[in-house]
């Protein structure tokens, strides 16, 4: 005898194998969630974290640009004091350089020629006067060359002229300063009027 079976086990099995399905996709699709949310709050941690590390190296960036900007003025307070004390410096090394060229300059003056005027411009020395003759003018630029003080003089001009109806030889001269300390002196302009014949 044949059995024939009038269940439906065709549609039984497809809702179970249909039952099975949703199971395992609602099973990924949680553990799908799972996963994302783990992952969301394990990133936005990490990015609190880094926030924080930033703020932190933002904080301590300020501080060393304040430092650096401290170090700064500190450095140009430095300069300008070493500025000054080299300024002071100078000048107590120049502050003899003026009286040790007017006696130099008194000493190599003969007798018969007259300075008029000179001025200082840095290490160099302007000259202008009278003498008696043209010898004694070629006189005094040899004392001068010989002197501790002055290299040697160039004439620039020497005519003849009276003063006090006397007839003399109005010459002007230029000569440098052999002190190093004159050299690094700032220019000046001294000028000084002698006794005329």
């Amino acid at each position: 005898m044949i059995r024939i079976n009038l269940l439906p086990h065709r549609e039984q099995k497809k809702a179970a194998h249909r039952l099975r399905f949703q199971l395992l996709l609602g099973c990924a699709v949680a553990a799908a969630l799972l996963i994302i949310g783990i992952s969301y709050f394990v990133l936005d941690a990490r990015q609190s974290r880094q926030d924080e590390r930033n703020q932190f190296l933002q904080a301590e960036i300020t501080k060393l640009n304040q430092q650096i900007k401290d170090i700064g003025m500190l450095k140009k307070q430095r300069d300008d004091l070493l500025a000054r004390k080299q300024l002071v410096e100078r000048l107590q090394q120049g502050r003899n350089d003026a009286v040790h060229v007017f006696d130099q300059l008194l000493r190599q003056t003969p007798d018969g020629i007259y300075l008029k005027s000179f001025k200082q411009s840095g290490n160099t020395f302007s000259f202008s006067g009278y003498g008696l003759s043209g010898a004694r003018v070629s006189n005094y630029m040899r004392t001068l060359a010989q002197s501790q003080i002055f290299n040697e003089p160039q004439l620039i001009e020497v005519k003849s002229a009276v003063v006090n109806n006397q007839r003399v030889s109005e010459f002007s001269l230029t000569s440098t300063l052999k002190l190093p300390a004159a050299a690094s002196a700032p220019a000046s302009q001294v000028a000084a009027q002698g006794a005329k014949p």
